[in-house]
């Protein structure tokens, strides 16, 4: 689940979200407003013994680069990216970031959870100061969907309400986000109300639904049923996508089978989409 930090100060803006690609960890660095020249980049997590790790002469982060909220905050590791002072309104540089750009760094930790706090030593910025040593911690982290988990609100693509998922052919209600009302989101309770507007549509004879996100409609998960109505639904909805272990619900996650099972939703979807 990624990361994501914020910083904030004299209209330079930035966040950094740290993921989980292919078995490696990254830093996205992306500038919101104004601009500087990313030197290097520190992370720690909140275990704070030991020595702290730090980059030589104007790389290092001593003082205001080592505190957070008056806190003292210890660094696991430091790389560096570029040299003081070059790169200033040089697009060419891709360490200089302006509102728009994004930097990706590889991190040397081996889980999202080593990184409580992100560290930037950036030069040529546009604080009246002209640098900073930026320190962010308490990180939101959000859902695979791009949504803060704490509100539960993900945004789906495709939700497909199924009769039987057992089903050499699956049958049953297909609905993308272009069904949808002009003013919906693309929340489950979105499709959930497309769902009781469409005619002949029985929430008491769907046993399973399925989740779709991306432009490319790939199969995030599926919640089993039956269902007795839409607030048990939705009561189920909601309780497995806030449960800390999804694997103790009724949310059956697709594994390497979901190509093949995302392929027989769309071979079918003009045969099941309105019945």
């Amino acid at each position: 689940m990624p990361r994501v930090f914020t910083y904030e100060e004299n209209g330079l803006s930035y966040t950094v979200t740290v993921y989980e690609s292919d078995g490696q960890i990254f830093a996205d660095v992306t500038v919101n407003s104004g601009f500087m020249n990313v030197n290097a980049i520190y992370t720690g997590d909140s275990d704070f013994s030991g020595s702290s790790a730090s980059l030589k002469g104007p790389l290092n982060m001593n003082g205001a680069g080592s505190q957070f909220e008056g806190e003292r905050v210890q660094w696991d590791d430091a790389i560096e990216l570029s040299r003081p002072g070059l790169g200033h309104q040089d697009p060419d540089n891709p360490t200089f970031l302006q509102a728009g750009d994004t930097l990706t760094v590889a991190l040397n930790v081996t889980s999202i959870e080593d990184v409580d706090f992100v560290g930037i030593r950036a030069t040529s910025t546009s604080t009246p100061e002209g640098s900073i040593k930026g320190v962010s911690g308490n990180p939101v982290d959000e859902d695979d969907n791009g949504d803060d988990d704490d509100d539960g609100d993900a945004i789906y693509s495709k939700v497909f309400f199924v009769y039987d998922a057992d089903a050499d052919v699956l049958g049953g209600f297909i609905f993308t986000a272009d069904d949808l009302p002009e003013d919906a989101e693309g929340t489950f309770a979105d499709y959930v109300a497309l769902f009781e507007d469409t005619e002949f549509a029985d929430l008491s004879e769907i046993n399973t639904v399925i989740f779709y996100s991306g432009d490319d409609l790939e199969e995030v998960f599926r919640l089993e049923g039956p269902f007795e109505d839409s607030d048990a639904l939705l009561a189920a909805y909601n309780e497995a996508v806030q449960a800390e272990e999804v694997s103790d619900l009724m949310f059956a996650f697709v594994g390497d089978d979901a190509e093949d099972t995302s392929d027989d939703a769309e071979d079918t979807e003009e045969e099941v989409s309105v019945f």
